[in-house]
């Protein structure tokens, strides 16, 4: 297969933006036209956070999707991917503290005590912080080696993440399934790194047990 070119990646990022732009539009069309149902606050916070596991969950499918395709130019996307989706969930929270707790975040930290999807979905947020804070060239850099572990979290955002949504539903819990089983596909993708991690544990009991 043919090696994608530098200038079609540059065109891939393009479109990413242009996506993201027509989707803010499109929410701010909804709005504007009172077409986000019943309870338009609820329906936007939830359509700001799914717009952000969304853009994760194909941050996440750009390395296997590179090594199938033999195309290593894709992983130049994760990045542009990673930050969309830390800035769509952080609108998901801005307009969950803004228009359900009027800016009281005071409440805002008794909620995540008190209702553990909300202590998950604030996990995933300050890990994607971490991540996108780091994502600048000069800081990977002087984190060298540790910047590939720190950015592995990015796994287990990814599961908090689709747990927290699972969780936040009262019905209609098709969709959420859904994002849970790309998730356990998206992980087992990489079971070899995995593997890798738990071999230390599992020398160590054979040791034991010896």
């Amino acid at each position: 297969m043919t090696k994608l070119p530098p200038a079609t990646i540059t065109f891939i990022k393009l479109i990413i933006h242009f996506i993201s732009i027509c989707t803010l539009t499109y929410l701010y069309f909804l709005i504007d036209s009172n077409r986000l149902g019943a309870d338009p606050v609820k329906e936007m916070i939830h359509f700001l956070g799914k717009t952000g596991l969304n853009f994760l969950v194909i941050t996440l499918a750009i390395t296997p999707l590179s090594k199938r395709l033999k195309q290593p130019l894709l992983g130049c996307l994760k990045r542009v991917l990673g930050l969309y989706s830390f800035a769509w969930i952080s609108l998901h929270l801005t307009a969950f503290l803004w228009l359900e707790l009027d800016w009281q975040v005071k409440f805002l930290f008794d909620e995540v005590i008190k209702r553990p999807y909300l202590t998950l979905g604030m996990i995933a947020w300050i890990i994607l912080l971490m991540l996108s804070i780091t994502s600048l060239n000069a800081i990977k850099k002087r984190m060298k080696k540790s910047w590939c572990t720190l950015h592995r979290w990015v796994y287990a955002a990814l599961v908090l993440g689709a747990i927290h949504y699972y969780w936040s539903v009262k019905s209609g819990v098709i969709e959420p399934t859904i994002y849970l089983v790309i998730c356990i596909v998206l992980l087992n993708e990489r079971r070899h790194y995995f593997k890798s991690l738990l071999k230390p544990f599992f020398k160590s009991r054979k040791k034991i047990s010896t």
